[in-house]
């Protein structure tokens, strides 16, 4: 039995793919909803208590501030080709987004009519790290180093205080510039950071991943502050033809079914041959890889290797997938770009794979997943920005436009709209 399942495209198969790999994001269940309510609303109501029942139960620890000298030993323990690894990744980081910015701006539209808009960082950001069953370092560097590029004043990182308050995360922390690392974790920390509790402080907007509890804390503070997104299971999307490597093509879509059993590993080719072979190639690869049980599991529910006629078909279905990583590994990668508008992430070339995203090239790796990339972007400096519109006009610049806004006032029944433009006009005859 081949390893992933190849199936030459026949219309049907493919719609049935894409519903099973939407169908992924609606994994919250209404028991959950209702836990973390109750837990949201505890803290609300009674703050830090709340927040330190809650954490000795989860986590058998109280919350607390991770102390600078703790972070500086973490970073002094941290080996040194893993530091220099971290630190060339934010520079990376830094370097990409630093050209993204948006910059406060205005124009004249006349003489007497100034307009513009004042762009700002957020006041304060809170970042929620996982713990769990590792860590995840990369995830620090490319909230932080965004937030930082962006202007935030004030980052606080979150993270579960169990095992896996690591060095290697706190020292990601240090490189990155985060303000103040608290020991919390779960839905309590979410909590915290939406209401304020104790001397963890309220914030403007919460990133960072989470396991489903965490995710719908967020959803749930959403309104009260802002959030990023709802991330849904990792996937990546092949495009590939008869030049690609099937032994590169098959360790990139092992680098994604391995993160879960929810995770979504599809290949897309006009090469029946390719697809044989990447499904030998894989089960070659992963034979001894620790996570082999969660890459079958994963490959079985959500992999699939699709033959397509041409590779325009093969485009189309991309585009209806909106995958969160999107590979293309053909003999001009680049002459399907414009035919590809749906995706968080575009790696074009045998040399770009997915992991090069998720660790070292610069753009942000938190992307949107389950088809949300057709309407959602990647985390940016955009995220951690606020926008404010700037209106100047004169008095000779009002008048012009007066009566238009008088008769669009009254045309809603906003009397007194009008009568505030009204009373300029008057007080000029």
């Amino acid at each position: 039995m081949s390893f992933l399942k190849v199936i030459r495209a026949d219309g049907q198969t493919e719609q049935r793919q894409i519903a099973d790999m939407k169908a992924r994001a609606a994994e919250t269940a209404a028991d959950i909803d209702r836990k973390v309510a109750a837990i949201m609303e505890d803290v609300r109501k009674n703050g830090m208590e709340a927040v330190e029942r809650y954490s000795v139960q989860f986590d058998k620890n109280k919350p607390y501030i991770v102390s600078e000298e703790r972070i500086q030993q973490a970073y002094d323990a941290c080996p040194r080709d893993l530091r220099d690894a971290l630190e060339l990744s934010a520079k990376n980081i830094a370097d990409y987004h630093e050209k993204m910015m948006v910059k406060t701006w205005e124009y004249d539209r006349a003489p007497g009519a100034k307009l513009g808009q004042v762009v700002r960082g957020l006041a304060r950001v809170g970042i929620y790290v996982p713990g769990g069953t590792a860590a995840y370092p990369s995830t620090v560097l490319m909230n932080a180093v965004t937030a930082k590029v962006a202007g935030v004043g004030q980052i606080i990182m979150v993270t579960p205080p169990t095992e896996n308050l690591s060095d290697v995360v706190l020292a990601a922390a240090k490189i990155a510039g985060v303000d103040q690392v608290i020991a919390c974790g779960g839905v309590q920390a979410v909590a915290a950071l939406t209401y304020g509790a104790g001397f963890i402080p309220a914030v403007d907007k919460i990133v960072g991943p989470g396991n489903a509890f965490v995710a719908a804390a967020k959803k749930q503070a959403f309104g009260k502050v802002d959030i990023d997104m709802i991330a849904g299971p990792s996937e990546v999307l092949v495009i590939a033809d008869e030049t690609a490597d099937p032994v590169y093509v098959a360790a990139d879509l092992l680098s994604q079914a391995e993160h879960d059993r929810m995770a979504s590993a599809v290949l897309l080719t006009d090469s029946e041959e390719l697809a044989k072979a990447v499904s030998e190639e894989m089960d070659r690869q992963s034979a001894d890889m620790p996570r082999r049980d969660i890459i079958e599991e994963s490959v079985k529910n959500y992999g699939i290797g699709l033959v397509f006629d041409n590779l325009e078909d093969a485009c189309v279905m991309a585009d209806e997938v909106a995958p969160e990583h999107l590979e293309v590994v053909t003999r001009e990668p680049r002459a399907l770009l414009p035919k590809l508008h749906n995706a968080g992430a575009i790696f074009l070339g045998a040399y770009s794979p997915e992991p090069l995203g998720d660790y070292m090239a610069g753009p942000c790796h938190v992307l949107p997943t389950s088809g949300t990339a057709r309407f959602f972007s990647p985390l940016s400096t955009d995220t951690f920005l606020k926008k404010t519109s700037v209106i100047e006009y004169s008095q000779e610049e009002l008048l012009k436009v007066a009566d238009g806004i008088i008769v669009m006032a009254e045309s809603e029944k906003l009397t007194a709209h009008a009568n505030s433009v009204r009373r300029r006009k008057e007080a000029r005859a």
